[in-house]
């Protein structure tokens, strides 16, 4: 199990490093999907009772990045096609309202931050960072707009797809036209064009969902097809 662990056990916040520690792990992708949680490996990790491991995966399995199963116990879940697009169709929704919000209220130095944190993202070599900086940069937009509320339901939503999205990016040529994307956007920022902005994000959001699942649909049903070949 590739999970970055630490001693905690005589941490009173315990659940919450362990929760911590795993929902990053299933965001980048170093728990795939279907991969079992096993509650006593997992507090022989972290030198703790499995008390606080069950607080951690129940918060994960509240946000939709677990799911108990009969017989297997926790398992990371796995998205259909129509769960990816419904995430996607609810950021189309949500994040253009955010950067409308926002943009009245930008200062010089959000701006400045913003287009470092796109520069990053467009010579950033390792796709494992590139979930991070893409996050980094569309909170960078929306911070000014102070709905922390607002913020924390896009973060949720951002979980539960990013071990998606980053494969997507490295297989397809997402990488490049998010690159883009991301350039317009930040241009109609600089201007003060708040319904430009938003248009662009809405876009982007869609057309990175769209892209997902062509991408997911293709590759499950080439798994799918190899394993039936296997099995033949």
């Amino acid at each position: 199990m590739k999970v970055r662990s630490v001693d905690i056990g005589q941490m009173a916040s315990a659940s919450e490093v362990i929760f911590e520690a795993l929902r990053e792990a299933i965001v980048k992708g170093d728990l795939t999907e279907g991969e079992a949680l096993r509650q006593d490996r997992i507090a022989r990790m972290f030198n703790v009772s499995r008390i606080p491991v069950r607080e951690a995966l129940t918060r994960l399995e509240e946000q939709g990045l677990v799911s108990t199963q009969r017989y297997r116990g926790a398992v990371v879940t796995t998205l259909s096609t129509e769960e990816v697009s419904e995430i996607f169709e609810y950021r189309a929704l949500l994040e253009p309202e955010m950067l409308k919000a926002s943009v009245p209220r930008m200062t010089d130095e959000a701006l400045r931050r913003a287009r470092q944190i796109a520069a990053a993202f467009a010579s950033e070599p390792d796709s494992v960072h590139w979930g991070e900086l893409n996050r980094d940069f569309h909170y960078a937009l929306y911070e000014a707009a102070n709905r922390p509320y607002f913020l924390q339901a896009i973060n949720a939503a951002l979980d539960r797809v990013d071990r998606y999205s980053r494969i997507q990016l490295v297989m397809t040529d997402g990488m490049e036209r998010a690159r883009r994307e991301h350039e317009a956007i930040l241009a109609a920022c600089e201007a003060r064009d708040a319904t430009r902005a938003a248009e662009l994000t809405r876009e982007h959001i869609r057309g990175a969902g769209r892209s997902l699942v062509d991408f997911l649909v293709r590759s499950r049903a080439e798994r799918d097809g190899t394993a039936s070949r296997a099995s033949a």
